[in-house]
């Protein structure tokens, strides 16, 4: 593991400024696309079916290569890893903002999603091997602080870049902020690896990314072609083997991707189980409101961001307070509480009328907000210590692949309840309704599973290894 020297206490921060420009950047393209949407649809003629792809190709690419990405950046470095993903993100978002059609622009998407896994998988690896001591704990406030403002600004951003300058403009913006966080990389920050040559486990890498893959294609294929077609049945059943497969090969293997043994642990499980189901309970179901927002009632792209950034600024503002206020908050209790609060929120949304307006969204958008306010900041440190600690880093990895796999899907699964026969609020009601009682279910599946009490590695220790150990 290397270090670089600190010569003044302004250049000692560069590497975290590095690592978080990317971070941001990966984050802020998961939903920025949202209410860029229709001009998007519009300009290239693209269906339904097209539109979630743009959402499900990025994120099912980052679900379903993090761990992935993670284990080979271990072994050749994680500095190597994270300027190669910078350069590839960056060709990536040229590609989408200069697409002719949306074959390009989906293809492109997946890239970005590709090399968002890669990024996301060394960013705070590249902080934890770069900090120690007080810094660290500094370092990761301000990397966790990034993290929040990008789902906070991502919906008003993207509005501004559409209405004003085009749709194009959301993806051209990444060149100028990939090229300043290559050139901070480079300067500043230092290389770091695994001890080691150990065997990559390309079996697990293969199965759990075909598997993955094939799944969501087929829930997506459901809303055109319906469950006894073909298009939807081979791959729905290709899922089902090549997941069969990777739990083939990561119980056989002895460096596995994915140490299965971890969800003989109850409490890690339910912690699993809860990170899969937030996201299509809090975030799957925004797709489909601004697609409401802007072609039944006529906003503009700014107030589309606008309608939606009671959530984000609510959770923001609560993962805060509740740092500071409720510092010995379980995870059980902060999971658990925000996931139920996620489903009240959903239930609050899902009562729009044929003359609801867009204010009708904000008292639920502001309860869902408060749980993933609670939630999220809790799933990362609960998985590393219902964890071994020499497990730590791949509980982490693993919490956040099926974090963004979840968002995947339940764009897929959501979408089939929007293409319904239904008005479109009513229909929006349908995915409202969906996604509250995934919330509801989640947060009672976690506070059942999860034990009382703290865990017996304490998500500090944790999250001191979490990093340099799989």
């Amino acid at each position: 593991m290397t270090q670089i020297s600190e010569p003044t206490a302004t250049a000692r921060w560069w590497p975290l400024v590095a690592a978080s420009t990317g971070a941001f950047m990966l984050l802020v393209d998961v939903t920025i696309v949202m209410v860029a949407l229709p001009g998007i649809s519009a300009d290239l003629h693209m269906t339904f079916t097209g539109v979630q792809w743009l959402l499900d190709g990025y994120a099912l690419a980052l679900a379903a290569l993090l761990l992935a990405a993670g284990s080979i950046a271990d072994h050749v470095g994680r500095r190597k890893v994270y300027l190669w993903a910078l350069a590839v993100f960056a060709l990536a978002s040229l590609a989408c903002g200069l697409a002719p059609n949306g074959g390009v622009l989906l293809t492109a998407r997946v890239f970005q999603g590709a090399s968002a896994a890669a990024m996301m998988a060394t960013t705070l690896a590249l902080v934890s091997s770069t900090y120690q001591g007080r810094q660290r704990g500094i370092a990761f406030g301000v990397w966790g602080g990034v993290n929040g403002a990008a789902a906070a600004i991502a919906p008003v951003l993207g509005g501004l870049l559409t209405e004003h300058l085009h749709w194009r403009a959301i993806f051209l913006v990444n060149l100028p902020i990939s090229a300043a966080a290559l050139w901070l990389t480079a300067r500043t920050v230092g290389e770091s690896r695994l001890p080691g040559r150990s065997r990559l486990d390309w079996p697990g890498m293969v199965t759990f990314t075909v598997a993955a893959g094939a799944l969501t294609y087929g829930l997506i294929e459901v809303g055109q072609h319906g469950w006894a077609s073909p298009r939807t049945l081979v791959p729905l059943a290709a899922a089902a083997v090549a997941l069969a497969a990777f739990a083939v090969a990561e119980t056989r293997s002895d460096r596995p991707m994915l140490d299965l043994r971890l969800f003989a642990n109850r409490s890690f499980s339910g912690i699993m189980a809860g990170a899969a189901l937030l996201m299509p309970a809090a975030f799957a179901c925004l797709a489909f409101t601004s697609l409401w927002l802007q072609q039944d009632l006529r906003l503009g792209p700014v107030m589309a961001g606008l309608a939606l950034s009671p959530m984000a600024l609510t959770s923001l503002l609560t993962s805060v307070a509740a740092s500071r206020l409720l510092p010995r908050l379980t995870p059980r209790a902060a999971v658990g509480g925000g996931l139920l609060l996620i489903g009240a929120g959903g239930f609050l949304q899902g009562t729009l009328g044929h003359d609801s307006s867009w204010t009708a969204l904000a008292p639920g958008l502001v309860v869902v907000g408060v749980g993933v306010g609670l939630a999220i900041p809790s799933f990362s440190s609960a998985a590393m210590a219902y964890a071994p600690p020499h497990r730590a880093g791949m509980a982490a990895g693993a919490v956040n692949t099926v974090r963004q796999l979840g968002y995947a899907l339940g764009i897929a699964v959501l979408g089939i309840l929007y293409q319904g026969d239904l008005a479109p609020y009513a229909a929006l009601n349908e995915v409202y309704r969906a996604s509250a009682a995934t919330g509801l279910v989640a947060g009672l599946l976690v506070l059942a599973a999860v034990r009382t009490g703290r865990p017996g590695a304490t998500p500090r220790g944790s999250r001191r290894i979490s990093v340099d150990a799989r």
